[in-house]
């Protein structure tokens, strides 16, 4: 009997076959172990098929999972960009949302756009590393500012600035009252981040080194980071702009003379047409010095 393809049943196998680990891939979907278990037992039921073979060895995919993993992604993304179609049509001209990574201040280009088209509710969305482009390809955002590195696939891009990366360090770290400090000075901390968010952190840490053991979790927002910096459990590298923004007092930011700088860039989606990403596109040009004024 032919049956219809249930795209949240293949997230959760994508999950499962990306963890090989029902309990990782539990906490990634934010659900209860078991609940997932039964949702992919009936996914295997439904597709007539065993996905995964789980022993005292863990959890490996079988041969039809290996061929359902291979083609799944292309079916999200296709389905994904039905549901962006969608929402930007439903949205159309009347409304409009941008996107920002913290410590970026937009208002000066969101007040000018309000001015040009005082007719259109535009609202702002905060956004992270994990998910500053990816609100744009799912239609959350029309426009996201934008720090390296990110996957530009798909998005036209405009440079708005750049601006020094500084280290943060608990105030009573040995280097916090330096006038800057060089990776190499670094080598021996935690980076509290992960580590494709600094690429040049790899060539002079100790904790990439081979043979170390398993990484501890990178932490997520910001604050989750200073937290932890504050009380002497690592170290997170950030734009200038951010570290001005959070600033607290016991937690200081040391440049790093040795780092090039991090650029900040408008992004939006190659294939939309739009009268409204132009007007914005403008607003953020004439006000590129003050997204970094914290």
């Amino acid at each position: 009997m032919n049956t219809d393809l249930d795209l949240r049943k293949l997230r959760y196998f994508v999950a499962v076959a990306e963890e090989l680990n029902f309990g990782r891939a539990a906490e990634v979907l934010m659900m209860a172990q078991p609940v997932l278990s039964r949702q992919i037992r009936a996914f295997e039921a439904e597709l007539g098929v065993r996905l995964f073979v789980r022993d005292t060895r863990g959890t490996e995919l079988t041969e039809h999972g290996r061929l359902l993993y291979q083609e799944a992604e292309a079916l999200l993304a296709s389905a994904s960009a039905v549901r962006r179609r969608v929402a930007i049509a439903a949205r159309g001209e009347s409304e409009f949302t941008v996107g920002f990574m913290p410590g970026l201040m937009v208002t000066t280009a969101v007040r000018a756009f309000q001015r040009t088209l005082p007719e259109v509710s535009i609202h702002v969305m905060r956004t992270s590393w994990d998910n500053q482009v990816r609100v744009l390809h799912d239609g959350r955002a029309d426009v996201s500012y934008l720090r390296r590195p990110f996957d530009a696939a798909g998005l036209t891009t405009e440079l708005l600035f750049s601006e020094p990366r500084v280290v943060m360090l608990p105030t009573d770290h040995e280097l916090a009252a330096a006038s800057s400090v060089l990776m190499g000075d670094l080598a021996g901390e935690h980076l509290l981040q992960d580590p494709a968010a600094v690429p040049e952190w790899a060539t002079v840490a100790a904790e990439m080194r081979p043979r170390r053991g398993s990484a501890r979790p990178p932490s997520r927002t910001v604050e989750e980071k200073l937290e932890l910096v504050a009380v002497g459990s690592g170290i997170a590298i950030l734009p200038q702009s951010t570290a001005r923004f959070y600033r607290r007092p016991d937690v200081a930011f040391v440049p790093v003379s040795d780092l090039p700088p991090t650029d900040v860039l408008l992004g939006w989606e190659s294939s939309r047409r739009s009268r409204l990403i132009d007007a914005f596109v403008a607003a953020a040009r004439d006000a590129k010095h003050d997204l970094g004024q914290n």
